[in-house]
Parts: structure tokens; sequence; C-alpha cells
């Protein structure tokens, strides 16, 4: 009876609190357990200290022995790893020599610090790719584990098929990437763009996963599997991007090797050298070797990069910014040209009617309706600004359109109350009757040049022009006006005619351009512009950028560009903002400031311990705070780039 009662008590009053907890706690232990090994090892070489006159001799040097091996275990455990896995020489190595070393001469306590400072240090660079990691952590935890589909059901994201519809309410976030087929409201994408203030969104907008519905019930339809979407794309580059190491890392990787081999050596003729040519004791002369061996290694040096390079990524991804690894960060301070395609990315892609002129005997609403029936059947994007165009004019006239008809690349044929209308080009309604419209309504063509023309025919008659030209972003202007004050020349690629291209450049206010380009005349012109060693990055959306993106010294994509554009790019702006390379370029900048500082520090910091320690100026634990606290530094000054703006 006693053991039922034991065991009703014991038993926890939820079946999986006590379960619950334990991962809890074990998952934190596991986090930081670099961390905590190395403060406990610091509590005992506190405790050796403080208790030194009360503890006996064999239990003092087991509590700095349980520091060495509690401290050391985890760096020890890497440096043998890739010592054999590699067969390679490391710094991780380099400080458990000195640390046995130290304590083989009687140097126990200094031996201990030495250990307790560098888990230290590497518990803090740890956390630097722990933070990065946990930058990717949220971002994945953003997209939601379920959907609600238009009958109620409740679904895991996985099962959704293109086709779906899915009931998204405010507040809720959105699963997966689809176009709205019911409803209005504002989507905060912040956790994609880096913006702020919420896009209102209507029907036919689209939608992507991870961004929040913040004020009313929308109806979508999927257009993308769950794994394909805008937000998974993004993980993904962000996990290439940690993975990539800058030339700047690769160097330092590949210089440590080497480095350590020297120290090795270096250290190996100050065991016996002093001896023997200043008259050191054998105990001087071990003791300074080792000390050599701590100020000497270049930890400060390795860690000089990397927490660098991570928080600009890191930085950067949170602000709407990809890069797809650490090279193309440092790369982008570099660029001295940056060429830019014109539709999509300088412009928005989308044209509106600028000016107009019609026939007087027409009002403006009665051609709106015949225009809105017609161009309504179309989505071509000139068709497009034409209908808005006409939504704005109409009134809710009744016209019954009886067919229509699509001319390849001149327009549209309607007929209404048995009588031809024609919408298109000037092939498309005559050339000679189109000139002699613009020429009775007084167009000056010098004013619209650069624009395209849409004609409107009724039989034989041509009643009306309209003159549409494809807009500047709000942002370009900006852009372009920073990177020019940067110094960075600016270069504009377009398919478009001689006079459009011109009035483009002029408005954005950039340097150079170049018209009527086919995909391999972009490419031809990045070469040119790539002589005489200059750095250039390229900036497009479409498919036929993508050969020019691969030329680039950099190819940066718009994120609501093609997908091949966003495969080839080494750059991946997710909203089309140029004002976001600004930053970046600001970001690469600042970066490479900050690594030039840690490297000409560190290798201060190397030379004047070495120095200070062979005219006996210095002791273990003062070459041991020397050292590892400049990797400190330069830990914490590469962790600065995460709060950048």
């Amino acid at each position: 009876m006693s053991n039922v009662i034991k065991m009703i008590l014991n038993k926890p009053i939820f079946e999986n609190e006590t379960t619950w907890k334990d991962s809890q706690i074990l998952s934190f232990l596991r986090k930081h357990s670099e961390l905590i090994a190395a403060l406990f090892s610091g509590l005992l070489i506190l405790s050796a200290w403080l208790l030194h006159d009360s503890l006996s001799t064999r239990s003092w040097t087991i509590l700095l022995l349980s520091a060495f091996v509690i401290g050391g275990y985890a760096k020890a455990k890497e440096g043998i790893t890739e010592t054999i896995s590699k067969k390679k020489l490391n710094v991780e190595l380099l400080m458990i020599m000195a640390a046995i070393g130290a304590a083989s001469i009687g140097y126990w306590t200094e031996g201990a610090i030495l250990i307790f400072i560098f888990a230290l240090s590497g518990a803090l660079e740890t956390y630097t790719e722990n933070k990065s990691e946990k930058e990717l952590e949220s971002l994945m935890n953003l997209q939601p584990e379920t959907a609600t589909l238009v009958s109620k059901k409740e679904v895991n994201v996985t099962e959704l098929k293109i086709g779906d519809h899915i009931i998204i309410k405010a507040g809720e976030r959105i699963p997966a990437d689809g176009v709205i087929i019911k409803g209005e409201t504002s989507i905060d994408e912040s956790a994609l763009s880096g913006e702020a203030i919420p896009v209102t969104k209507k029907i036919e907008d689209d939608v992507f996963a991870g961004t929040v519905n913040i004020n009313g019930t929308l109806f979508v339809e999927i257009h993308t599997l769950t794994d394909q979407t805008l937000f998974q794309k993004i993980i993904q580059l962000v996990q290439h991007a940690q993975s990539e190491r800058s030339p700047s890392q690769q160097f330092i990787e590949r210089f440590e090797n080497t480095y350590v081999k020297v120290v090795l050596i270096s250290v190996g003729f100050m065991m016996f050298l002093p001896y023997f040519l200043f008259g050191w004791s054998w105990t001087d002369t071990i003791y300074r070797a080792m000390i050599l061996l701590v100020v000497a290694s270049p930890c400060a040096l390795v860690a000089a990069i990397m927490p660098a390079t991570l928080s600009a990524i890191s930085n950067s991804a949170r602000n709407g910014v990809l890069f797809k690894g650490g090279i193309y960060v440092e790369g982008l301070s570099t660029i001295d040209t940056i060429v830019f395609d014109k539709t999509g990315t300088l412009t928005k892609g989308e044209p509106i009617v600028t000016d107009s002129f019609i026939d007087p005997t027409y009002t403006y609403q009665y051609l709106a309706n015949v225009i809105y029936r017609i161009e309504n059947e179309s989505n071509h994007p000139l068709a497009q600004a034409m209908t808005s165009w006409a939504s704005d004019h109409k009134k809710d006239t009744t016209i019954t359109v009886e067919e229509v008809k699509h001319d390849n690349g001149k327009g549209l044929r309607g007929r209404i109350d048995n009588e031809d209308w024609l919408i298109g080009n000037k092939a498309m309604v005559g050339d000679r009757q189109a000139d002699e419209f613009i020429n009775a309504q007084g167009v000056n063509m010098d004013e619209h040049g650069e624009k395209t023309m849409v004609f409107v025919k009724k039989a034989e008659k041509v009643v009306a022009v309209f003159f549409l030209k494809d807009t500047l972003r709000k942002d370009s202007i900006e852009a372009i006006e920073a990177l020019n004050k940067m110094g960075i020349k600016t270069v504009m690629l377009t398919g478009d005619n001689e006079s459009t291209a011109a009035a483009i450049a002029k408005e954005a206010n950039i340097d150079e351009f170049y018209a009527n380009c086919l995909p391999e005349d972009k490419v031809k012109y990045l070469k040119q512009l790539s002589e005489n060693n200059k750095k250039v990055a390229m900036i497009g959306d479409g498919i036929n950028d993508a050969p020019a993106l691969a030329t680039a010294n950099l190819g940066i994509a718009m994120g609501a560009g093609s997908d091949i554009a966003l495969e080839t790019a080494d750059i991946v702006l997710i909203k089309n903002k140029l004002s976001k390379i600004v930053k970046a370029v600001r970001l690469s900048k600042k970066m490479n400031r900050v690594i030039k500082q840690n490297i000409v520090f560190s290798i201060a910091v190397i030379l004047t311990l070495i120095a200070s320690n062979f005219l006996q100026l210095i002791d273990m634990p003062l070459g041991v705070i020397g050292h590892e606290g400049s990797t400190i530094l330069v830990i914490l000054n590469g962790l600065r780039l995460l709060t950048f703006k």
C-alpha cells in the first residue's frame, strides 16, 4: 500500500510537465554548454585561489586539475579532432599545449587561467555563430505549420497544393505564397523586406508566406508549393551564405596552419637558446617559451573576420538584402560601377497613361467605356494601363462588345453596335491616318517622342491617341544620387529605343546608358565596363538579365524577379527597392573597415606581447589576459555589425 502511495505522490500532476521541463533544461544546457563549462572552470580557479592557505596541496591540485579538464575539454577535443581529420595544426592545440606546459613546470594557476579565458572567448565566438543561427531560426518560425482551407478544414502547410483556396483571418500569418481572390487588407511584410510600413493588398495582389494579415479576412488561392515559396528561398539563401567563406577568411584559415608551425618551431628554440645565450635558468627559459606559445597564437587574428561577416549577413537578411556568401559582402564595397536594367529595376515595369488627345466629337466617358470593355480582355501591360485609365474615367454605361480579337504585336479589335473598333499601335491603325490625327491635334512630338503611343480607331477614322510611359520607382532617383555621391558610376542597359532610354537616364541622373540591348549586348557592354580592372555589379530582374548577372563581378537580383535571375545572382533585394543596395554598400564598407581594425589590432597585440615576453616584462596571467582579451575585443567589435543601421 505504501508503495502505491509513493508512486501516486511521485507521479507528476501533468503527464508531460516533467518531460517538458527536462527537455527545456537539457536544451538550455546543450546550447550554453561551452559558456557553462568556462564559468564553472573559472569558479574552480577562484575557489583554489581563495582557499589556497586552508587546502592541502593535493586538494588544491585536484581543484585546478578539474578546472583544466572542465574548461579545456571542448577545445582540446576540437583541436585534436581537427588536427587528425584535416592533418593540420590549429590554435586550439597551441593553447592546450601551453596550458599543459605551464602546469608541467609548476605554474598550475597560470595554466588554469589560460584555459578559462580561452574557453570563455571560444564560448563568445560560438555565441556569434549561434546568434546568426537564431536569426535564421526566428525566420523559419515565422511560417505557420497549418493552414485553413475554405472548407474550414485545417491542414498541414506541406499538404497544400497549387490551386487550393485558403482563409487567412486578421492577425494570422500567411502560410504560403498565393493571390488574393477575395478581400482587402494591409499586410505586414517586414519579415521579408525589412520595411515596417504595412502594404495595402486587394484582389489579384500577391501575398507571401511568413507575412502578417493585419486587418481583414482574406481568401487566397495558392500558386506556389510551400517548399518553393519566396520565404523558403530566403531561408535557403541565408543557410548557404552562412556556410560560405570570404576570401579574407579563406586566407586566414590557410595562414593559420603555417603560422602555428612557425610558432611551434619558435617555441622549440625558445626552450633552450635563452639558457645558453642570455644565462636564463631552465625554469625561466621554459616558462618564457610557454608564454610565447600563448601570446604568439593567432586567436584574435583568426576571429577577426568570421564574427563580423556573419553579423553583416544576419543584419542584411533582417533588412531585406540577401548575400549568398561572405565573399559577396566583402566584394560589394570594391564595386566601381553599378549597371541597371531599366524595366522592373529602375522603373515599375507598369506603364501608365501620361497624356491623351481625343477627337472633340467624342466624350472622355464614352471612349473610356469602349476602351474598358475591349482592353479588359487582355493581360498585356499596355492593355492593363489603358484599362486602368478607362476605369478612372468611365461611367456605368452599358456597352456590349460582340467579340474581341487579339492582333499579336499590334493591339485588339472589338465590335460594338455593328461597328469595328481598333485599339493598338501605328501599324494597326495605319501610319498615314495616325500621323494625320497627330498633326490635326497639334501634338508636339518633341515632348512625347520617348513615350509609347496607343491609337483608338472607329471604322475608318482615328479618334484618339494615348501616350504611355513606364515610370521610375520613387526610390530609384534617391538611390542613384546616393551611389553617385559615393563615387560609384551608374549605367543603364535597356532594350528600349534611344529616345526612351535617354529620357529615363536624364530623369534618373544616370551617368551613361546603352539602348536597344539584346541579352548578348548586355554581356558585351558589361565586359567593356569591366576593362582596366574595374569592378562591375549588375542589377536586374528578368530572364533576359540572367547572362549579364552571371557575367558581372557581382550579380544583384530584384526579389520579385524571375527564378533564373534569383538563382544566377550573388545578392538578392527581397523587395524591388534600390535604396536597399545603397544600405548594403554602406554595410559592406563598414564590415571591411571593422575587419581591417580587427586585423591591425590583433597583429599589434601579438607583436607587443611577444616583445614584452622576450624582455621579461610580463608573466603568464598577463600574457593570457592580453592575448585572450584581444580575441574577445575583436569578436565584440565584429558583433557591432548586428546593430549597424
